[in-house]
């Protein structure tokens, strides 16, 4: 459910009018973006966006150096995203409000890393673009500058709400944690991989596909049934004894908002995900 008046889950369109027509620090951002062609969400940037919106892109904004072996979207060290937040012009007192066109499933992840900053006032526009032109939002197609701003001011560790674990850890800690995957059904069977070079999924996770988060109009769920839809896949752990992944650590992060939304917060991310699990031949696999 929006969090009209928060700042740390989501913002509903009409909330985000009002904010904007209130004239607060704000900065939108559209993640829009496609697995399958990494130029296609910058495209639908220019042809309609947000007024004011900066684009941000996965790979060049969202992700560090790829080795090959630390999945496909590994993330960059938080100093060098602090950088990039404050090129974006984030300061600690600005608000930001993230969307994109794929049901939230990159702005998520935009989400996630401003928090992993220690940046509170983050939030989700829910719906995304569909919804704020459902509402009568105005779009335009300029290209933003940013006002840039020095470094973000990191804290020396994240929040204890927003962890991550190594694949080491997580293999260690199998069958004492709740491990939670984000993917589409078929992939996490290992029927399917379109993008992974090895099919099935990490031993003891269970499936929740992160689309099972909205409803039909493309927004989140209410945070009742969220909790409903949730909390079984946990084992009735706390939320520190669970563990999100997906498949290269995006997704995963819709799956946090979504636990976040519903008031079980404080879950953690293993970043690698089954692009970095998969690629390690002495890793368990586990199919169906």
């Amino acid at each position: 459910m929006p969090a009209e008046s928060g700042v740390s889950t989501l913002f509903s369109a009409r909330a985000l009018q009002a904010l904007i027509a209130s004239g607060p620090p704000l900065v939108v951002l559209d993640a829009s973006f496609d697995l399958t062609d990494a130029a296609a969400g910058e495209r639908a940037y220019l042809d309609a966006h947000l007024p004011g919106a900066l684009y941000v892109h996965l790979d060049r904004d969202l992700c560090g150096a790829k080795t090959g072996r630390n999945g496909r979207h590994p993330l960059p060290e938080r100093a060098a995203f602090a950088a990039t937040a404050g090129r974006l012009g984030i300061t600690s007192m600005t608000q930001v409000v993230v969307y994109d066109r794929q049901g939230s499933m990159f702005a998520a992840r935009v989400w996630w890393m401003l928090r992993w900053l220690g940046h509170a006032p983050v939030a989700v526009l829910d719906g995304g673009l569909a919804a704020w032109q459902s509402a009568g939002g105005a779009v335009d197609n300029d290209r933003v500058l940013a006002k840039a701003q020095p470094a973000y001011p990191i804290t020396a560790e994240p929040s204890p709400l927003v962890r991550t674990v190594d694949a080491d850890t997580l293999q260690s800690q199998l069958g004492r944690i709740a491990l939670i995957d984000a993917r589409a059904p078929e992939r996490f069977r290992g029927e399917v991989e379109p993008l992974d070079t090895q099919a099935g999924h990490i031993p003891g996770a269970r499936n929740r596909f992160f689309r099972d988060n909205l409803g039909a109009d493309g927004r989140f769920k209410s945070a009742d049934a969220l909790r409903a839809e949730l909390l079984p896949l946990t084992d009735a752990r706390p939320a520190t004894e669970v563990v999100h992944q997906c498949g290269s650590g995006v997704t995963a992060c819709h799956n946090l908002l979504a636990m976040a939304v519903a008031g079980i917060d404080g879950s953690a991310l293993y970043a690698g995900s089954w692009s970095e699990w998969s690629s390690d031949p002495s890793r368990p696999i586990a199919r169906g």
